[in-house]
């Protein structure tokens, strides 16, 4: 059985999930379905982030430990992913003891292979604590973090420093030629360009933080969380007979990471490297960035409650073209529902199904065949490539396409025969649509192959209108 292992990144426990963490994990629960439904042993790994100073100072505003705080904030991304039905094989943790253990070991691999400094060397600079990271004076604006608009402390301590300089060629050479593919190609060339501007080491640990993950050949020193949290893909494929992994789905925001830093850490102890990392964009709400401030983060759950769990999973991925930035507002969401799935699938299911039910078949109807017809074979290119709203452009036509159909046949004026014949003929085309759509809309497809084989009986629409 052939393997396909898909990754989301595992989100930082210092919020709740919202629209952002929706999106890409939904992004890949589709792809992941895609592949189990080509019969492929595919699994989804999702999870949450738990380390760092950030977080114990989140917890300590909360006056809880940093695990109890962990723990209740992982808890709602479990809660959130089960709501949207997200098919994951493993929610793994940082805090979980097999990561420990294999990060503490992937760490002691890197420096057993010179790929640490034997020693720390200090550093002194300006700390970010919403980024967990150093900033150069050139990242800040008017002396302030771009993205938390908070002034960054002066910070000085020693630190282990991995080696990056030393595998920039290496590095060059794997993404060039799509050993480490990058995805969209734009990103592949930000990243080719700043490997070729010249990248400096960077330190890996933190003296004297209790929270953190211990480096192996120096206790008093903790990983920096963002290379043992790299470290979780490595932890469950490893495990499990499916590293590398096939796809590293992230945001944009931390394909350096994924890329350069994951990189360096795989080719210095002679590991697998991911065999592509595709970087999603950044969007706003209604053309402002999402902000607690301004009070418009959408959260999972308001997604769900006005949509339904699978009218939430299509909008998000309708709505603009994966790879790209775009916008999201409840005005926009609510056309594509309307239009794609109430008055569209929706509606072309009720049509046919009522008249459905005044026949009997002597066999199940079964799907159209896929093999050969040219759209199908264009979805499933589209949905394999990540262009998961092209994809689903080619559904809408054939949508389209079936109530064209159905209008000029008119076959509710036809006689029993001539009306039969006509749906022996429809009712498997629309099966096909469903079979296409099941991994978009899981529970959907499910009712409508139910639907058509006389399993269930259905009065309620799939959608109701908005």
């Amino acid at each position: 059985m052939k393997k396909y292992f898909a990754t989301t990144p595992i989100y930082y426990v210092n919020d709740v999930p919202h629209i952002g963490h929706t999106y890409t994990t939904v992004a890949a629960d589709v792809i992941t379905r895609y592949w189990k439904q080509k019969t492929y042993d595919a699994r989804l790994l999702t999870g949450t982030d738990e380390h760092g100073a950030k977080i114990a100072e989140a917890a300590k505003k909360h006056s809880k430990k940093p695990k109890q705080y962990a723990d209740e904030i992982s808890d709602k991304f479990k809660e959130a992913w089960k709501s949207l039905n997200i098919d994951y094989v493993r929610f793994i943790r940082t805090t979980d003891e097999d990561h420990i253990r294999i990060a503490q070991d992937f760490l002691q691999k890197l420096y057993d292979r010179g790929a640490i400094d034997p020693k720390p060397r200090l550093y002194k600079g300006l700390y970010c604590v919403g980024h967990e990271k150093f900033m150069s004076k050139e990242e800040l604006v008017n002396g302030l973090c771009p993205d938390h608009q908070t002034k960054p402390i002066e910070h000085s301590e020693e630190n282990y420093y991995l080696k990056l300089s030393n595998y920039t060629q290496q590095l060059e050479e794997v993404i060039s030629t799509d050993k480490l593919k990058i995805r969209p190609i734009s990103r592949k060339n930000e990243i080719l360009g700043k490997l070729k501007q010249g990248v400096e080491d960077i330190s890996i640990s933190r003296a004297n933080l209790e929270w953190g993950i211990q480096l192996p050949f120096d206790k008093s020193h903790t990983s920096y969380v963002w290379i043992e949290a790299l470290i979780n893909y490595y932890t469950y494929g490893s495990q499990n007979g499916v590293w590398p992994a096939d796809l590293h789905l992230v945001g944009k925001d931390i394909l350096w990471f994924h890329t350069i830093i994951w990189g360096t850490m795989l080719l210095a102890i002679g590991e697998g490297l991911p065999k592509e990392v595709f970087a999603h964009g950044f969007f706003t709400i209604n053309g402002q960035k999402m902000s607690k401030t301004i009070g418009n983060v959408i959260s999972p759950q308001d997604l769900v409650a006005k949509y339904g769990v699978d009218g939430a999973r299509y909008v998000l991925l309708a709505a603009f073209p994966f790879g790209e930035d775009g916008d999201f507002s409840w005005d926009a969401l609510n056309r594509i529902y309307n239009a794609d799935l109430a008055n569209g699938l929706g509606n072309l299911v009720a049509r046919i199904y009522r008249l459905f039910t005044n026949h009997t078949f002597n066999h199940k109807l079964k799907s159209a065949t896929g093999e050969n017809n040219i759209r199908v074979e264009s979805y499933k290119s589209l949905i394999e490539d990540l262009q998961f709203s092209v994809a689903l452009k080619i559904i809408r036509k054939e949508i389209k396409d079936l109530d064209i159909e159905i209008n000029n046949a008119k076959p509710w004026e036809l006689g029993t025969n001539e009306q039969k014949a006509f749906l022996q003929r429809i009712v498997p085309r629309i099966l096909l649509i469903a079979d296409l759509l099941q991994p978009f809309l899981p529970q959907t497809a499910e009712k409508i192959l139910k639907q058509f084989s006389g399993q269930v009986k259905s009065s309620a629409p799939l959608f109701p209108r908005i």
